[in-house]
């Protein structure tokens, strides 16, 4: 894997929300990344039904929070809204997701 890819996905972060789709939810986690400075790299979302799957891939490398303290942000969020958000580093969800 050449140098500058693997420093780029150091700091790269998966965040899903799943739950019933409604107003605001995809603009609460941005405002949430962006007040973190987190930057939202790509994004992917569904509507299944009345339920909404969205998958974001962010970059944290210009931020100063902790991956820890970003994903009670969003949990919190979640909770608020009716969703499920969740934050996970980007080596922990391939290694989870991994056939």
């Amino acid at each position: 894997m050449p140098k500058s890819l693997t420093k780029e996905k150091k700091n790269r972060v998966i965040v899903t929300v799943l739950g019933p789709d409604k107003v605001g939810i995809i603009a609460g986690v941005a405002q949430i990344l962006s007040n973190n400075k987190v930057n939202i790299l790509d994004i992917s979302q569904t509507i299944l039904q009345e339920f909404l799957a969205m998958v974001l891939i962010a970059d944290m490398e210009a931020s100063e929070i902790d991956l820890l303290t970003l994903k009670q942000e969003l949990n919190t969020l979640g909770q608020e809204i009716g969703v499920r958000i969740d934050a996970q580093h980007e080596d922990a969800f391939s290694y989870m997701h991994r056939i």
